[in-house]
């Protein structure tokens, strides 16, 4: 079989994430949707943090708060959890964050906003692939 094919060039945009391409490396992100999920749950303007969750607030099933809209925390967290795929630093809190999906109280959505708004403080942050010269990958394993 013989097929066409047109060269369209190095890829700029592709399911929603921007690819910046040179010679030594790819920097991907998500700038676009992340400013689209500010804007999406009306907190373009909120005050941004410098942590994705208080290490002291402990959430559970029952916290005592009152229950809020499922449909809207989950549809927070889906459009969180697509964000991950260029962010791993929010990856821990927001799978965390998703275990209270079926039972989400104030206290989970204000912890769920707090990521949303060091989002805001973060929207240019992404993955970069780099070329290292010499580099050298070591793997250990324990397996007792």
């Amino acid at each position: 079989m013989v097929f066409e094919m047109t060269d369209l060039g190095l890829m700029s945009y592709f399911l929603g994430m921007e690819i910046k391409q040179s010679k030594d490396q790819v920097f991907i992100c998500q700038k676009k949707y992340a400013k689209e999920i500010l804007k999406k749950f009306k907190m373009e303007d909120c005050k941004e943090m410098n942590t994705t969750m208080n290490q002291k607030e402990k959430l559970s099933k029952d916290d005592g708060t009152a229950k809020v809209d499922e449909t809207y925390y989950r549809s927070l967290i889906g459009c969180l959890m697509y964000l991950t795929a260029t962010r791993p630093d929010i990856l821990y809190v927001v799978s965390f964050l998703s275990r209270f999906m079926h039972c989400a109280s104030e206290m989970h959505l204000v912890a769920a906003k707090r990521v949303v708004r060091y989002i805001k403080g973060t929207v240019t942050y992404g993955v970069k692939f780099q070329k290292m010269p010499n580099m050298k990958l070591y793997g250990y394993s324990d397996s007792d």
